[in-house]
């Protein structure tokens, strides 16, 4: 991939979670990446690029004038109103500078009171959840403040070695228990590295807008996790069907206006593939 000539300074708040980890790793060689982490001090204290950075605690404008970073990529978890907080005293930074932007990485469950069907990026959002309103709220202030300089990237089912869904598979595969599957609920899904080269390419190309990097068909939920287990081997856990309701119920995110180009588009055999490809790598060593 051809980078800027000038290397980009970037920081990602929420560094050391699942997300934030994977994008240093798959960033760092290319910008200037520096990342944040709040509790695990004994595995990033001596690390130069990784600052130590909670949102109860810390000012998040003391740690923009020390790094003066071009994107920020907003991952953070935490207190809905300290988060808020913190991303209005970011984009107050960024608007400064149009050279400036945010990356904010929200989630599928701004759509959680909408199931009747899959979600577009023009869709407006509507939650039930506390997460999903805390979400359309991050997303409605970047809207507004900095409407030409942030890039929102709605995540579906995230898979991978080491997302929660996955290590709860593994551990519920390896003790033989209760693993919990939703005959009539249908997902979009991505695996970690598919998704870390679409934001890589975002990043590079200055998109904006709103993005939804996910698979470009569907697939119930109970039928993914089925089929991943087949592909790991013959050891599955205890599937239990869980029935919300006698219709199908969609979390689901498909593109209809940003979408990427076709080396960065996927399909969900391929995000099956890929799942069950590195569990089995991982199983071996």
């Amino acid at each position: 991939m051809k980078e800027n000539k000038q290397k980009e300074r970037i920081l990602i708040l929420g560094g050391s979670g699942f997300i934030g980890q994977a994008l240093y790793r798959e960033l760092q060689s290319y910008y200037d990446v520096h990342g944040t982490y709040c509790s695990q001090i004994g595995m990033y204290a001596d690390n130069q690029v990784y600052h130590h950075f909670c949102l109860e605690k810390h000012a998040v404008t003391l740690l923009l004038e020390k790094i003066r970073p071009t994107t920020i990529v907003f991952a953070l978890k935490g207190p809905a109103s300290l988060r808020l907080k913190a991303l209005e005293k970011i984009c107050e930074y960024v608007k400064v500078d149009s050279d400036r932007s945010v990356f904010l990485i929200s989630s599928r469950n701004v759509f959680d009171a909408k199931t009747a069907r899959p979600a577009y990026e023009d869709d407006i959002p509507l939650s039930i959840s506390a997460e999903g309103k805390t979400n359309i709220a991050l997303e409605k202030l970047v809207i507004e403040t900095i409407p030409d300089q942030h890039t929102i990237v709605r995540l579906p089912l995230v898979l991978g070695i080491n997302s929660p869904e996955i290590v709860h598979l593994r551990q519920c595969i390896r003790h033989h228990a209760t693993f919990e599957i939703y005959p009539n609920l249908v997902v979009t899904a991505i695996t970690i590295q598919q998704l870390q080269a679409q934001i890589h390419y975002m990043i590079n190309r200055s998109f904006r807008g709103v993005f939804h990097p996910a698979s470009e068909n569907m697939i119930h939920h109970d039928e993914l996790f089925r089929e991943i287990c087949e592909k790991i081997g013959d050891k599955t856990p205890i599937f239990k069907n869980v029935y919300s309701s006698n219709e199908d119920k969609f979390s689901a995110l498909l593109s209809s206006k940003n979408k990427l180009p076709a080396p960065y588009c996927v399909s969900i055999e391929e995000v099956i593939q890929e799942t069950a490809l590195n569990e089995t790598t991982t199983s071996l060593i």
